[in-house]
């Protein structure tokens, strides 16, 4: 099936992905992995969140972390739209489209707008954050990987192809794709408005579930370090897979996973796609370079394993094909 064109004039102006809420089991071990250990900032906390952001970010927080009685869940993905007038426009476009809208409370946040894409996946949007002061020249701070700023999400889809028109209509812009060849369908595809590769991604499994987070890093040697790090702090186990180089988008990376099975990716290397006009780029499933141009390849958990969304039902994928895994 064809990539669908982009929808360079949308309903509503997002600018980019904004931050995740993650249900964790223990707040304390939580924050030593994510402050502690990958560099994040905490922002605030009580007995019940810690809100974190990396060291670019401006706004309170890209990540929060809840308590909850169920850990290993996702709440909610967050957006930022381009202007106040956006969020009503929101409102009404995803109203039309028959997904549930509700304006809702955030901490730091200003008019938050909930709803939820074809998938059921929870979404939110909103145009103001609490502005915090800027601390990316504050080099005592680094610690860690040194996490610049949150990069994207990647999802497992139960169709891909209709996870791509849900998100092109509204006007995310594929950067490049993996097409079946037998069955001419969308096994993934990376979708983005800031000009990177992508805010969100969308892969071909049980669904929907949340794949992984990913903080972008300023160097491959920081994520040297963060391995160095991880296997003598603890957490050498919790390394997934990497470090390696992906084909799609160029990237130097290294997966993770948090104390209650959240994967985090660390990234760095991509390129821009700020052209309208650009084209996306076409993968074959079976080219083991699209998903490691160089590394080991990616073993079974990372196909299989994800976080899945409070409340939404995890359904089988409808394409079985499958690329190429580690034995």
């Amino acid at each position: 099936m064809p990539v669908p064109a982009p929808n360079l004039y949308p309903d509503f102006n997002t600018i980019r992905l904004s931050h995740v809420c993650l249900n964790v089991s223990d707040l304390a071990a939580s924050r030593k992995f994510y402050a502690d250990t990958l560099g994040l900032q905490v922002s605030d906390e009580s007995d019940s969140h810690i809100y974190l952001r990396a060291m670019e970010e401006r706004g309170h927080h890209c990540v929060v972390l809840q308590k909850s009685d169920q850990p290993g869940s996702v709440e909610v993905l967050g957006f930022k739209t381009f202007d106040e007038a956006d969020l009503d426009k929101a409102e009404a476009y995803f109203r039309a489209k028959g997904r549930p809208v509700s304006w809702v409370e955030r901490p730091y946040q200003g008019r938050t707008l909930l709803t939820s894409d074809n998938m059921g996946i929870p979404l939110e949007f909103y145009h103001k954050m609490d502005r915090l002061a800027p601390i990316h020249q504050q080099y005592a701070l680094y610690r860690g990987v040194k996490p610049l700023r949150i990069d994207h999400f990647n999802c497992f889809s139960t169709d891909v192809d209709q996870s791509v028109a849900f998100y092109s209509d509204f006007g995310f812009r594929v950067t490049e794709y993996t097409e079946d060849e037998v069955s001419k369908k969308l096994w993934a595809a990376w979708m983005h408005r800031k000009g990177g590769v992508h805010d969100m991604a969308f892969t071909n499994g049980k669904g929907p579930r949340l794949h992984h987070v990913a903080f972008w890093v300023p160097t491959p040697l920081n994520i040297i370090d963060l391995c160095d790090l991880m296997a003598t702090t603890g957490y050498v186990a919790s390394i997934e897979r990497g470090p390696g180089r992906h084909g799609i988008s160029n990237a130097f990376f290294l997966y993770v996973l948090d104390p209650d099975g959240h994967r985090v990716e660390i990234y760095c290397s991509d390129y821009q796609t700020v052209d309208p006009d650009l084209e996306p780029i076409k993968w074959d499933l079976k080219d083991p370079q699209r998903q490691t141009l160089w590394g080991a390849p990616a073993p079974k958990s990372w196909f299989e394993h994800g976080t899945p969304f409070v409340g939404v039902e995890v359904r089988e994928a409808e394409l079985a094909a499958s690329p190429i895994i580690a034995p």
